[in-house]
């Protein structure tokens, strides 16, 4: 039977595979996992979306970044690309021996997005709620998509051509 389950990233899927076969290598040998050996100071990418609301016409890119304070992150347009950058730091002083499972990732972070035509860059406006940042933007009506109507030519018209 196929495999119904959906693959976001197949990077992290490998990654997943290979992190879990040196866990078990390494409790067969009594050695430390991984999870303990690794610093988590290098893997956060936070989740974007993006998308154009026709009924309102406007832009909208929401960030997810829970645990980052909004005065560490930064917006910067240039031209047709929106960047977000940031970090996100640890609140507490812990040594890697206290810690008894750890999947929380920190660090820097730096997200590219490139803007549709249409959207006003002047008006980019940001809100930061419940740990997810939106960033909206009105869009030219002209650059909206439009639909385009298909025209039925009668089979007879279509056969004399």
């Amino acid at each position: 039977m196929v495999n119904l389950l959906r693959r976001d990233n197949p990077r992290q899927e490998l990654f997943n595979v290979r992190r879990n076969f040196d866990e078990f290598f390494n409790r067969f040998l009594g050695w430390p996992s991984m999870q303990e050996q690794q610093t988590f100071a290098a893997d956060f990418s936070p989740a974007v979306e993006s998308f154009i609301d026709t009924n309102n016409k406007k832009f909208h890119c929401e960030v997810l970044l829970a645990g980052v304070d909004p005065k560490d992150v930064n917006i910067q347009v240039q031209g047709n690309t929106l960047t977000i950058s940031g970090e996100r730091s640890s609140s507490r002083e812990t040594r890697e021996a206290d810690f008894l499972h750890r999947e929380i990732t920190y660090g820097s972070f730096t997200r590219t997005i490139m803007l549709p035509e249409g959207v006003d860059k002047d008006k980019l406006s940001a809100e930061y709620r419940n740990g997810t940042l939106e960033i909206t933007a009105p869009i030219a009506t002209n650059a909206l998509p439009r639909k385009v109507e298909i025209k039925s030519i009668p089979a007879s018209r279509a056969a004399s051509a």
